[in-house]
């Protein structure tokens, strides 16, 4: 079992404070994301997991047993980087081996665990090849199957597809979910790319200044957003945003229409709908068309209602045109409301 625990762990740099009492629990065998900007604190939390960085306070768990007092090498972590750290001199079969080596265990063990990680990665073919012989691609799965064939409890990935093309990218997501599916190790992965995390996660972690703003599933996450941070991060494009004033009790009053809504006594929210949940319609809220982009399967148009600006997603046969008024509904079970002062959801 390698259930992690992450309990009240916090990280300062001076005065700086990159990490803030954060608190969770990965299961055995998850796949977990940590999501978000640069700087949000996800590669310091990653880093205090394996053992490279030390918290200033709090403590990390693996497996029921703490380990944040054992160095890296005693943890039962593997780690793969944004880099691809392949040795040079040696061959795809010695870097795969390289930390086995290191274990001084027998060749036979040596040659069967790298052979069968090789498979997994489908690099089998280019084990007698040096680092300079292989493309970027070919050099990530080298990185992931030295980390694998190490048999870790816990395998760490920081930004490890980053460098590679958007087709490889994509390519590689599918294959490494199911490699550490078949593996069955815990995995924690650092990306700021939100299709990675959507696309890969058990679970996604969504991160902003320090702390941990949510962790759900990928659809809920993305369908039942937490704050207002994770509505604006999460979907390309985000949510859209209108202010809502009272309309009676559980009425809401959105740019002169009226939508059921919370019952609170709030002086006002805010009114949120992903582009893809609004349709041209008799009734609703009346949009000025600006900007039309043609995008393959569908229109991204971008609108202006009141004063704010607003973007609707609508099939690629609708007849838009720069300066049109369009009339639009939403979908009302994929309505959300958000706090203007606390910037949380509300119910």
């Amino acid at each position: 079992m390698a259930e992690i625990q992450i309990k009240n762990v916090a990280k300062s740099f001076g005065a700086y404070q990159a990490l803030n009492n954060i608190n969770l629990t990965i299961a055995d065998q998850e796949f977990m994301v940590l999501l978000g900007a640069s700087g949000c604190g996800k590669s310091t939390l990653l880093r205090i997991i394996a053992g490279l960085e030390t918290a200033t306070s709090g403590e990390v768990w693996i497996g029921g047993k703490r380990i944040d007092h054992l160095s890296p090498k005693d943890r039962g972590i593997a780690m793969v980087f944004q880099n691809y750290a392949v040795f040079p001199h040696l061959t795809v079969f010695e870097n795969i081996g390289f930390g086995l080596r290191m274990q001084k265990l027998p060749n036979d063990e040596v040659t069967q665990r790298v052979e069968r990680v090789a498979g997994l990665m489908h690099i089998e073919m280019l084990l007698k090849r040096y680092s300079g012989e292989l493309s970027g691609g070919q050099r990530q799965r080298v990185a992931v199957a030295r980390a694998l064939a190490m048999e870790p409890d816990v395998i760490l990935m920081d930004e490890p597809l980053s460098n590679l093309d958007a087709l490889l990218r994509m390519e590689m997501r599918a294959e490494l979910k199911g490699v550490l599916a078949e593996s069955k190790t815990t995995a924690i992965y650092v990306t700021h790319d939100q299709v990675e995390a959507m696309s890969m996660a058990d679970r996604i972690s969504v991160m902003h200044e320090g702390n941990i703003v949510q962790a759900a599933s990928p659809i809920e996450v993305y369908r039942d957003p937490a704050a207002k941070f994770v509505a604006s991060f999460i979907g390309n494009p985000p949510m859209n945003f209108l202010p809502a004033t009272p309309a009676g009790a559980g009425k809401w009053q959105v740019s002169g229409q009226t939508f059921d809504g919370p019952n609170t006594d709030k002086a006002g929210l805010q009114f949120a709908i992903r582009p893809e949940d609004m349709a041209p319609a008799e009734h609703g809220l009346v949009a000025t068309a600006k900007i039309v982009e043609p995008l393959g399967a569908h229109l991204l148009v971008t609108c202006q209602i009141d004063e704010a600006q607003f973007r609707v997603i609508l099939d690629s046969d609708t007849v838009v045109k720069p300066g049109q008024t369009l009339t639009l509904a939403p979908q009302s079970d994929r309505v959300r409301w958000f706090d203007p002062e606390t910037t949380l959801a509300v119910a």
